[in-house]
């Protein structure tokens, strides 16, 4: 229609029985629609739902080991730490200390090392080797 009066679009749209929508407020001039407003406000709130439907949330995945952890252990947390992250999951790998072994935080680190080692092909150290309080505690993300 063109450039129209404001009081012209608001009589167009109650003769043909319709509402008077602002489309986009910072435009210059303007822009109105006549339309049915609730029918607006339906299609708008499909268009975020099939928006929210296509996202993907990283989630955070813990895994937990002790420093005197077995081989095979090892290899079993190493491999769903892998699965995670090849499924897009951010892993949290926490190495908890108990009693005397606070003394010997070196060993967590070594083991966090080996861990970054092998899982390099699959994801990035994002966090790395922070003490929080008993636990040391190591972020992966995925490769993109």
């Amino acid at each position: 229609m063109g450039i129209v009066p404001t009081e012209e679009a608001i009589s167009q749209a109650r003769e043909s029985g319709l509402d008077l929508v602002e489309v986009a407020p910072d435009g210059k001039p303007p822009v109105c629609k006549i339309m049915d407003y609730g029918k607006y406000m339906y299609e708008l709130s499909k268009k975020e739902k099939r928006a929210r439907k296509r996202q993907h949330v990283v989630h955070l995945k813990e895994i937990q080991l002790k420093p005197k952890i077995n081989d095979h252990d090892y290899l079993i947390k190493l491999k769903r730490a892998r699965q995670f992250l090849e499924r897009s999951h951010k892993v949290k790998v926490t190495v908890q200390f108990r009693g005397r072994e606070m003394a010997h935080t070196e060993v967590g680190q070594r083991l966090l090392a080996r861990m970054k080692d092998d899982l390099q092909e699959v994801g990035v150290l994002e966090q790395g080797g922070r003490m929080e309080g008993r636990r040391l505690v190591a972020i992966f993300s995925p490769k993109t």
